[in-house]
């Protein structure tokens, strides 16, 4: 049996990808830091290794008798007001793992980078693997730190290391617990802090199927190639419909220019660094919003079979999730349950955007 280590597992897609490795057989290893949350990973029947991608004699430890290594763990905030910390986490951390897979000779390494780090045609098409897109293009810190971090998986490639890169785009569905930016817009919707939303857009994927894509790469993935695992592409109005088809609730029927989204942006993170609480609005949110985020996953289709059933069904999940792990106000989830007891079935067509 492989042996394969993940890291990242303590969170939402990590933590989909150590579960996806034990249906198909794997031994799991975890690495985890000393004071991170293990609710995702009790009872799964895997291996902790208490490491920091910061401290390479820990990683060195934990890649040892492993076969295959998944490097999922990042920094994925879109505000920190300390922005070295994204760097030294998502940059020097992957460079880090990626020295120790070298060391040991790791057979094979999958690293989770990001659509973030994939350019977007100027026509509005979706992009794909090959679209350029250059460091100077990359709006904060998130997004630069991942592209340097895809640069140094090429470089260790180039060296001779089996690298693969595959290039999540939006997953949602169960497991959300932070959450992540995509989660928190669910969750905000059902909480009603969603007053309004920007004309832009996601491609959205189930987190099962993007944890399977991770998989499907290490068996079927070239080494040294970019893998989008993405489904459908959604506008930000069309995810807000089917949340409310889903729910009862009222989606938002402002929409507002991008230019008073980032004024907001800008005071609230104003805000943020006086009262010392996360931002409402993030700058770098805003800033990606500007362009629609979609792109085209027939590569990993067509080489890896990455499968792509209606992303609706993740929304439903995803809503059930939050409401069963109470992240939704009591009085909103009695209106729901009203609404929908057991959330019924999907809408009986894809929900489009008439505009």
């Amino acid at each position: 049996m492989k042996k394969a280590l993940v890291t990242g597992a303590t969170g939402f897609v990590g933590n989909a990808v150590a579960r996806a490795l034990l249906k198909n057989n794997r031994e799991v290893r975890v690495l985890a830091r000393k004071n991170s949350s293990t609710k995702l990973i009790q009872g799964l029947g895997v291996e902790t290794c208490i490491g920091d991608l910061r401290d390479l004699d820990s990683l060195r430890r934990a890649v040892s008798d492993c076969d295959e290594i998944y490097h999922v763990a990042a920094q994925y905030t879109f505000y920190n007001p300390k922005p070295d910390e994204i760097y030294a986490s998502n940059v020097q951390g992957t460079q880090n793992i990626l020295q120790a897979a070298w060391d040991k000779r790791i057979s094979k390494v999958v690293y989770t980078s990001t659509v973030g780090a994939i350019g977007i045609p100027a026509d509005g098409s979706p992009g794909h693997e090959e679209t350029p897109i250059s460091l100077m293009d990359c709006q904060g810190h998130y997004k630069r730190s991942k592209f340097l971090a895809e640069q140094e998986a090429l470089s260790f490639y180039r060296k001779g290391l089996p690298v693969i890169i595959v290039n999540p785009s939006a997953p949602i569905g169960v497991g959300d617990a932070k959450p992540t930016p995509t989660g928190k817009m669910i969750v905000d919707f059902l909480n009603g802090k969603m007053p309004a939303y920007l004309d832009t857009g996601l491609n959205v994927i189930d987190v099962e199927d993007c944890a399977l894509g991770h998989i499907l790469a290490a068996e079927k993935g070239r080494p040294g190639q970019r893998y989008i695992l993405g489904n459908q592409n959604l506008s930000l109005k069309e995810i807000l419909r089917e949340l409310a088809f889903l729910t009862g609730l009222k989606m938002p029927k402002v929409k507002i220019p991008h230019g008073f989204a980032m004024t907001m942006a800008h005071l609230s993170e104003a805000w943020s660094k006086w009262s010392g609480k996360p931002p409402l609005v993030e700058k770098e949110a805003v800033q990606l919003a500007k362009k629609r985020m979609f792109f085209s996953s027939e590569k990993a289709v067509k080489e890896l079979g990455l499968p792509q059933p209606d992303v609706r069904i993740a929304l439903k999940r995803a809503v059930e999730w939050y409401l069963n792990q109470g992240y939704v106000k009591e009085k909103v989830q009695q209106k729901i349950l009203n609404h929908h007891p057991n959330l019924g079935p999907l809408s009986p067509t894809p929900v489009l955007d008439s505009e």
